[in-house]
């Protein structure tokens, strides 16, 4: 049952509402010089282009081949659990690295979260046609108190902190976004495709494709793009996007980086992995 709550604890209840904000906005779908610590790579390869050329002969048409084939296999997964982590750039602000426990389903659309680091216990149920298409998030400790939250996913309120509303969670929606980038930059040049075919994150094989562009201009989202894909299952599993220099100089600025590991993509989940009534959750 959503809480039902009185003067007494509405001052609380605001307080956990604007905690919870900066930590509910997902995406499903993301300033550095190299690969990150956490992956390995070898045999970089790179291609560019300064004028517009055809589509077919863009630097990204390998790529988006590439990218199209993960989302071929991340659209063949009907349900995953594992972990989700993200950290998104809101107002010039990097907010802090954000760990989840996470289940997905993609028929109807449906998220189960709870979170490890930070707010830990923090439980998250999104269930697309339910719940009055609600948001409903149940706080740990004396938080819990107020009882459980609704919001609507895009509400002013959730999205005052956070890039995407949570119905853009998923490896589907990773992989969209991403291709739908690239499609956009095949119509102009100033670009520089690099490929590293033995990548390793977290100790995982993947590839990885990174495209930058020399310098700022309107039609360019973010100066640099790096997508992993799993080299077995071809799944997409973090993605990385990168701001312009803010001066002169500068190093690239992380915008968005959203990643999913330890995934187990024969999970049965049911609708109690995504009700409020399930005994293992706090609801």
């Amino acid at each position: 049952m959503i809480g039902q709550f009185d003067h007494t604890h509405f001052n609380m209840a605001s307080s956990v509402r604007r905690t919870l904000l900066g930590c509910l906005c997902c995406a499903a779908m993301f300033s550095l010089a190299a690969i990150p610590n956490s992956t390995q790579a070898e045999d970089g390869q790179s291609s560019k282009v300064k004028t517009v050329a055809s589509t077919s002969r863009h630097p990204l048409a390998p790529a988006l081949r590439v990218a199209e084939r993960s989302l071929k296999a991340a659209k063949e997964t009907e349900a995953f659990s594992g972990i989700f982590s993200k950290r998104e750039n809101v107002n010039g602000v990097l907010t802090e690295k954000t760990h989840m426990q996470i289940k997905w389903r993609s028929t109807p659309f449906s998220v189960y979260m709870k979170f490890v680091e930070p707010h830990a216990g923090r439980e998250v149920i999104y269930v697309d046609g339910k719940n009055e298409g609600n948001l409903l998030i149940h706080e740990t400790g004396v938080k819990s108190l107020v009882g459980t939250l609704s919001f609507k996913p895009n509400s002013p309120r959730v999205m005052a902190e956070g890039r995407y509303p949570i119905t853009e969670i998923g490896l589907v929606k990773l992989a969209e976004a991403v291709i739908a980038q690239w499609q956009t930059e095949t119509k102009y040049g100033e670009i520089d495709v690099k490929y590293y075919k033995n990548a390793k994150l977290n100790g995982k094989p993947c590839r990885v494709i990174q495209t930058s562009h020399p310098r700022p201009r309107k039609q360019f989202k973010f100066q640099m793009t790096r997508l992993y894909i799993d080299a077995e299952t071809s799944l997409p599993l973090r993605v990385e996007q990168y701001g312009f220099p803010t001066t002169a100089g500068g190093k690239s600025v992380l915008m968005e980086e959203y990643e999913y590991s330890q995934l187990d993509t024969k999970a049965d989940l049911n609708d109690i992995d995504f009700d409020t009534r399930n005994p293992n959750y706090g609801y």
